[in-house]
């Protein structure tokens, strides 16, 4: 009996194991639905009118912006990780969730100390700030290190520097605020799914799901990339295209994953290297990093709102298992180095 692939096999197991974080984000709340009441009423067959009421309106939003953040983060951390080929690079060392992060406050504060701002603002502002913010890092990350060819060493410690001038001014910019709008500005901040709406998931999961077919089409330049530039280049790869076009895919969902649910901290860093030792391939595969980013959000989210007297942002969670992960990574990567 021909035995199955490890990248099927585990593959098999995420999307199960995916599959039930969901129906149990959906069913745990205020008032506990059963779980068979959540599959049947997410099919399409609700039992009854009040429990379609409640899962459709007030609780399935909040688990499709865990999973749009879930996907988001860990695809854009796979194809980071792929194109500077370490398990320990992010969209967070790019600057990118910084940058977005420092959009956002802009908008907050500006909707806090503006009056006089046009209607529509106070929902539309922060996506369009955030977005303009992570864009914008990315493009001065982009054309400081683009004459050598986005070379990963210098796009980490330019993406470092970035991340570092973003996260300075936003906290300058908290400073300048209101009490009150500073706490709102952190809350979002540390990374959360409360309170949303599906107004709020009109245009990001349709970005990140274009960006997350298009990287797909693209793994055999990622497998390429994957390899030492002096191969790579001899396998006839343009490192420079192959590069920016997998960082482009990568900021988009970065960004919408950002303005989704905040920056959430260390979901981009796990899933990606997760998904390479899961899938035993020379890259993160796709769908497994958007699988265990899924995984990661819903349960950090469930953690955070339901483990403590205090609902707390999910990023307070993935922070408390996210960080001895990356101390975890950073002493394998050393003791892998001494080996050599």
């Amino acid at each position: 009996m021909r035995k199955l692939r490890p990248a099927f096999f585990s593959g098999v197991v995420l999307l199960a194991v995916a599959l039930l974080a969901i129906g149990v984000h959906v069913a745990v709340g205020g008032t506990a639905i059963e779980l068979g009441s959540v599959f049947q009423t997410l099919i399409g067959f609700p039992p009854d009118q009040r429990t379609a009421l409640m899962i459709y309106e007030f609780r399935l939003p909040r688990t499709v912006a865990a999973i749009t953040a879930g996907v988001g983060f860990g695809v854009a951390g796979a194809l980071t990780q792929n194109v500077a080929r370490n398990p320990l690079a992010s969209p967070d060392i790019l600057g990118v969730t910084n940058g977005a992060a420092a959009g956002a406050v802009a908008a907050m504060a500006a909707i806090a100390q503006l009056p006089g701002l046009p209607d529509g603002f106070s929902r539309w502002g922060m996506p369009v700030f955030a977005g303009a913010g992570g864009f914008l890092v990315t493009a001065i990350v982009f054309a400081v290190v683009w004459r050598s060819n986005l070379e990963s060493n210098r796009l980490v410690l330019v993406g470092i520097g970035m991340s570092g001038l973003c996260a300075a001014i936003t906290a300058w910019m908290l400073t300048l605020g209101e009490v009150v709008n500073a706490q709102q500005a952190l809350t979002w901040m540390a990374g959360t799914v409360n309170g949303t709406s599906w107004q709020d998931l009109m245009l990001a999961p349709i970005a990140i799901l274009i960006c997350v077919l298009a990287a797909g089409l693209l793994k055999a330049q990622r497998e390429v990339l994957a390899l030492d530039a002096d191969t790579a280049r001899g396998l006839g790869s343009e490192l420079g295209r192959d590069r920016l076009v997998l960082l482009v895919l990568a900021t988009i969902m970065a960004v919408a994953a950002t303005v989704v649910a905040g920056p959430l901290a260390f979901v981009a860093l796990a899933s990606g290297h997760a998904a390479r030792i899961l899938s035993r391939s020379i890259i993160p595969p796709v769908v497994h990093s958007a699988l265990i980013g899924v995984i990661f959000v819903l349960l950090a989210d469930l953690l955070a709102a339901r483990l403590f007297s205090v609902a707390l942002p999910a990023g307070v969670a993935t922070a408390v298992i996210g960080a001895p992960y990356l101390m975890f990574l950073v002493v394998r990567q050393a003791r892998a180095r001494s080996t050599r």
